[in-house]
């Protein structure tokens, strides 16, 4: 990407210089206009821009990092697209000035044991506020640190978080393992997904790295390191310095562990259990830490006195009354008690109204319950939060579930927002975890009785393909693709591996042929070439006699194949050429022949050659027999 340096971006934000640039976005330092503040804006590659799925990641993490609000965590100020000028998707955050933990660790190699726990007690506190809300970073590491000029530690780059507030599950997309290989959990790199315990892993690794100065493994490749991070121990912390407190030894071990169920939960446990190691190191750090939060007391109403309502009493005078006048109230009261009798219905109906409603809404439907979410918790905490509501949790069904761990809640009914009737009950779904079946053992068993054994679990038999094997016998099933023991999901298909027995090869005859070219035609064959050596009178010195088995028939391929090489005639004769040679030259001669010589010298002569030899020369003699030359 191309520096934008000097653009005016949403014409807001003037991009003053480039300070990182990674493989998804550039990061400039800007000014914002608007409020005369310096912010750190982050823009998006154009390659990339052009592809919706990268801008939606893009906007994503806007949407996590925004919903985050803690002092040690990157602020989010803004979002959107460039409207004029330079196009550009673009994210505005915080400016610190400063540098990144990686750039610490370059500079001081390991950490002192205090210092390490002070640097990583803030990380941990932000990535709990993160976990609190359900959202996961997935890319913990030295470079997302950043430590500003006053001190201050704060987590960047919330691009590959995911969580419920921002949607989905934690899976890795296209298929590429997300986040910097050093850190990533094993869950990440074998199947690609990500809880908080995955960020309690690379926490983890960072404390590891401060407090050792290196990281737990290295190799050539990225793959080689990830894939030691699934298959190897991360070294016990005290193997590389003895002085750090086995308390604190045990915990990276355990934040480290490679199955996450033998991790912390979230950050903010891990954080627990650091402070309590922190407070044993120095028990003034306990006398610092004042709780400010304190408990609302709840507000208690005092029930009212009722008042008495005097009514004043009208003293009268003794009043004669005319016969109009009594036959006047009494025609009043009779009026009167049909007011009061209908009065009296109309209280009565208002009675009722009143007890029905108070019924509907006291125990009747009118008092349903809500239920909260307890998806993602365990039985014992669905419980901690249902029970204190008067409801009932109880289990329904266990089943498979590649996301959500196992023993932990997948739904519930009704669900979390949802209302029950007071004192009902809550069905939960447990999760038995991914739905995972072990290839079974078929080596040595016959395609059949193979596919038989398969179909007894929800795995699909593939190809069956044969080829020849020296140990397996023909007809039998070699082994399985996967192979046997592997864990697979449902459906998964399994190839077969069938025998065809040993191999044969058609054997060429090689009497009368030279002996060496036998023995490298058949070593090349994948014979196994035993050689004896005879004499023979007919048949040339060096050339074979025989073999066995006889050429122009079949052979296990590997096995043994034995050839008889000519030593040439018992008997040789003694060269006439001996005669005048060169002392040394006539007896390598005649050792050749696989005699045995004698030397007699004679005579003062500096220059020694053959006189005689006895037996005579063109005499027959057997190979070994002993010859006597005289040279002088």
């Amino acid at each position: 990407m191309s520096d934008l340096t000097g653009e005016l971006i949403d014409g807001r934000y003037q991009l003053l210089r480039q300070v990182a640039n990674g493989g998804m976005a550039s990061i400039y330092e800007a000014i914002d206009t608007r409020l005369d503040r310096k912010v750190a804006v982050k823009i998006m590659h154009p390659h990339l821009a052009q592809d919706e799925a990268f801008v939606s990641r893009f906007i994503k993490e806007a949407k996590a990092a925004a919903a985050l609000s803690h002092p040690n965590i990157v602020a989010v100020q803004d979002q959107g697209w460039n409207q004029s000028g330079v196009p550009a998707v673009f994210l505005v955050m915080e400016l610190i000035e400063g540098h990144t933990l990686r750039e610490y660790l370059n500079e001081r190699g390991r950490f002192e044991i205090k210092d390490a726990i002070n640097y990583l007690t803030p990380i941990l506190s932000a990535l709990a506020a993160a976990h609190v809300l359900g959202i996961v970073h997935r890319d913990i590491k030295p470079e997302n640190i950043l430590i500003s000029k006053e001190g201050r530690i704060k987590i960047a780059d919330f691009g590959l978080a995911r969580g419920e507030l921002i949607g989905s599950t934690m899976t890795a997309e296209s298929s590429v393992i997300l986040g910097s290989v050093s850190y990533l959990s094993p869950e990440q790199v074998q199947r690609g997904i990500a809880d908080s315990r995955s960020d309690v892993y690379a926490a983890g690794i960072v404390a590891y790295e401060m407090l050792t100065g290196e990281k737990p493994f290295s190799a050539d490749s990225p793959i080689q390191i990830a894939y030691m991070h699934v298959n190897e121990e991360i070294p016990r912390l005290r193997s590389k310095r003895k002085e750090i407190p086995q308390a604190l030894d045990d915990l990276i071990a355990s934040s480290t562990a490679k199955d996450p169920d033998e991790r912390p939960r979230t950050a903010g446990e891990f954080l627990e259990k650091l402070q309590q190691i922190q407070i044993n190191l120095d028990p003034r750090k306990n006398q610092m830490d004042l709780g400010l939060d304190l408990p609302v007391e709840p507000i208690r109403e005092k029930a009212r006195k009722k008042v008495k309502e005097v009514v004043p009493v009208e003293v009268t005078a003794p009043v004669v009354e005319t016969t109009k006048e009594i036959r006047r109230k009494e025609e009043k009261k009779k009026r009167a008690s049909k007011r009061v009798r209908r009065n009296r219905k109309v209280a009565l109906v208002l009675a009722v109204a009143l007890g029905i409603g108070g019924w509907w809404t006291l125990v009747g439907p009118g008092s349903r319950v809500v239920v909260p979410s307890t998806i993602g918790g365990s039985f014992d905490e669905a419980v901690s939060v249902i029970g204190p509501l008067g409801l009932t949790a109880v289990v329904v069904e266990n089943k498979f579930d590649e996301e959500i761990p196992k023993g932990k809640i997948i739904e519930s009914i009704p669900a979390g927002g949802g209302k029950v009737d007071a004192g009902g009950t809550v069905k939960l779904i447990v999760s038995k975890g991914p739905e995972r079946y072990a290839v079974p053992m078929t080596t040595g068993l016959t395609p059949a009785a193979a596919q038989a054994a398969l179909k007894k679990y929800p795995l699909l038999v593939g190809t069956i393909n044969e080829v020849f094997n020296a140990e397996i016998p023909k007809g039998f099933v070699i082994s399985t693709s996967p192979v046997s023991g592997t864990s697979v999901k449902r459906d998964t298909t399994v190839n077969l591996l069938v025998s065809k027995g040993i191999e044969q090869i058609a054997l060429a005859s090689y009497i009368g042929k030279s002996g060496e070219q036998a023995l490298n035609e058949l070593t090349e064959a994948g014979f196994s070439v035993e050689a004896g050596y005879a004499f023979n009178e007919t048949v040339p010195e060096l050339a074979v006699i025989s073999q066995s088995p006889a050429g122009g028939t079949t052979a296990n391929k590997g096995g043994k194949v034995t050839i008889l090489i000519s030593k040439g005639p018992r008997n040789t004769v003694i060269p006439r050429t001996v005669i005048t040679m060169e002392a040394k030259a006539a007896q390598q001669l005649l050792e050749s022949l696989g005699l045995k010589v004698r030397v007699v010298s004679v005579g003062n002569n500096k220059k020694k050659v053959v006189k005689t030899v006895s037996p005579a020369a063109n005499t027959s003699v057997k190979r070994g027999s002993l010859v006597t030359i005289t040279v002088g």
